[in-house]
């Protein structure tokens, strides 16, 4: 047998408080060998994270520690200053959740990669610059020069990924953590942020500690899963055999809530000309097939019609096409899901039918009227007829503010529908998202990621608005969080009637939710129609690009997407 590169031996642990000790991690034991893939998952407040930040002592000082992390044949845990020092970016590499928080944005992308390499070999800036532009090769950025000069703020969410990737390679680890390293990416940019991986642990032969609560993302890469629940490690083996035979309750359970694209991509053929395939508008048809959607019904709550937004422009520069002579439509108690990758308009546009930016083209219609020639007052007074949902609950709630006063506050600016006592209708939001009215003075630090985003809906719909717009109202919960609050999502709209526009790079979310899709691309509407149609007879590439790369629970399948990659990838 091999000796593992890393053992961890009855680790525990606990953060304490006002002389109060709070578990946090209980007798966990894992093993990983050189050029292995471990998947920790569980939702949060598992402990998985503490576990993987116990290894390079990033605990706050309240942690108290026990047991052992043998790396290397030597503890972690029993580990001087310097020695950890050394160890942590030299043998142990780190990529974190949110590569945005995790590089300086005062800083050059090659500044922060020299600054990595030189922290952990004696050679010079122009051989560390050096190696920074080999490092930004071996992760699949091309014109390497160009992203070494420029500053975090300026690329992707997929190149920041990658760049932070490079960085915890630079000094050729033998073990890599990954904490979420795909959380909150697109389906694309997670499925090449998967083969980015498991290309650096075969060419690297380095080990990966992979923590996260994506099953799809497990079955694309892991050999070994460990299941985290409380503080304890409740099942763990082979990928393979956890994903399809489960032991535990736990682990079914977390399965079960898996929301994936039911759609099988094999199923998907890619449109050519031959297939009639024509563009129109932006929009995509088969010819003589009454595929472009029919106008608008006279009472569809939002239109927006020919909608194009340019960012800059000015001094005689052309200016970027955040949406580009976009046109959808939605009507009462439709829900409309809009997809598409980062960079693709969505949000530009969703922030246009908020009323929070002024479009360069086009109009946009809500309840009968042209909010697009509106001003002041009027405009504010509108606003009133949409209701938001945002991305992140945690950040989207006043942290100095009550749950009750952060409900009520629509109704304090706009006035409570019917007349109704601000008060009691809080309550009533409360019972409605599946909330106990004690939580009424609570503040959102005291509420888990679900009660923090039941709380985001409840405000939401506080003034019966006539459309609600969800951006990404998923994307930052847990599996089983998120599947209760798909679940509360869909009933309260069948329930309310209310219109919806459904922002989204989850498929899966998008197929459970949504009576129509909407494909967005490079500001362009490219593809949209019933659900059933797009998702599984899709009439653009793009949209069987979005199809084949939405990850699945399914370590075969994903196995067959990779060999498929390789061999059609020039």
């Amino acid at each position: 047998m091999t000796a593992p590169l890393l053992a961890l031996e009855d680790v525990s642990v606990d953060f304490v408080s006002g002389g109060v000790t709070h578990p946090a991690v209980r007798d966990v034991s894992l093993s990983l060998t050189a050029g292995e893939v471990l998947a920790v998952v569980g939702e949060s407040g598992s402990g998985k994270t503490v576990t993987a930040m116990s290894l390079l002592r990033l605990l706050p000082a309240t942690a108290r520690l026990s047991g052992r992390a043998v790396f290397e044949g030597r503890d972690l845990y029993a580990m001087g200053t310097a020695e950890l020092r050394a160890v942590r970016g030299g043998r142990i590499g780190m990529v974190f959740q949110e590569p945005m928080s995790a590089l300086n944005p005062v800083f050059t992308i090659g500044a922060q990669l020299v600054e990595a390499v030189r922290a952990h070999r004696p050679v010079t800036r122009r051989q560390a610059r050096d190696r920074a532009a080999e490092l930004l090769r071996l992760v699949g950025l091309p014109d390497q020069e160009r992203r070494l000069r420029a500053y975090p703020h300026e690329l992707s969410g997929g190149q920041l990924q990658r760049v932070v990737i490079a960085m915890a390679v630079a000094c050729e680890p033998a073990l890599l953590v990954a904490d979420e390293p795909t959380t909150a990416l697109d389906v694309t940019v997670q499925a090449e942020i998967i083969e980015l991986l498991r290309d650096l642990r075969d060419r690297l032969d380095v080990a990966i500690l992979l923590i996260t609560h994506d099953m799809g993302v497990v079955a694309g890469l892991a050999d070994r899963v460990a299941v985290m629940r409380e503080g304890r490690v409740v099942e763990q083996g082979e990928v393979v055999e956890v994903l399809r035979r489960p032991r535990h309750a736990y682990t079914r359970q977390l399965l079960d809530a898996v929301v994936s694209l039911t759609a099988s991509p094999e199923a998907v053929a890619v449109p050519d000309a031959r297939d009639g395939l024509v563009s129109r508008g932006g929009q995509v048809a088969v010819a003589g097939s009454g595929s472009v959607p029919d106008d608008p019904a006279a009472d569809a709550v939002l239109v927006v019609d020919g909608l194009t937004v340019v960012y800059g422009g000015r001094f005689g520069l052309s200016g970027t096409r955040a949406v580009d002579g976009v046109s959808v439509h939605v009507r009462p108690g439709e829900v409309l899901g809009l997809v598409g990758e980062s960079g693709s308009g969505k949000s530009t546009l969703a922030s246009v039918v908020v009323g929070l930016r002024s479009p360069t083209r086009g109009t946009v219609t809500l309840a009968g009227r042209d909010i697009t020639a509106l001003r002041g007052r009027e405009r504010r007074t509108l606003r009133g007829v949409v209701g938001t949902v945002f991305q992140d609950p945690a950040s989207s709630l006043n942290p100095r503010a009550t749950i009750a006063r952060t409900i009520a506050e629509p109704m304090l600016l706009h006035g409570a529908p019917g007349g109704v006592d601000p008060a009691t209708r809080v309550d009533e939001l409360l019972d409605l998202v599946g909330l106990s009215p004690a939580l009424r003075e609570r503040y959102p630090h005291e509420l888990s990621g679900g009660q923090r985003q039941r709380v985001g809906i409840a405000r939401a719909l506080a003034l019966d608005p006539a459309l609600l717009v969800a951006d990404e109202p998923t994307s930052a919960l847990d599996v089983s969080v998120q599947a209760r609050i798909l679940d509360l999502f869909r009933s309260l709209q069948e329930r309310l009637g209310f219109a919806c526009l459904f922002i989204s790079h989850d498929l899966g979310v998008v197929e459970r939710l949504a009576h129509r899709v909407a494909v967005l691309r490079d500001g362009r509407l490219v593809e949209q129609g019933p659900t059933a149609d797009v998702l599984t007879r899709p009439l653009h590439p793009y949209t069987t690009e979005l199809i084949t790369a939405a990850p699945v629970a399914d370590p075969d399948l994903q196995r067959e997407r990779h060999v498929r990659r390789r061999t059609t990838t020039p």
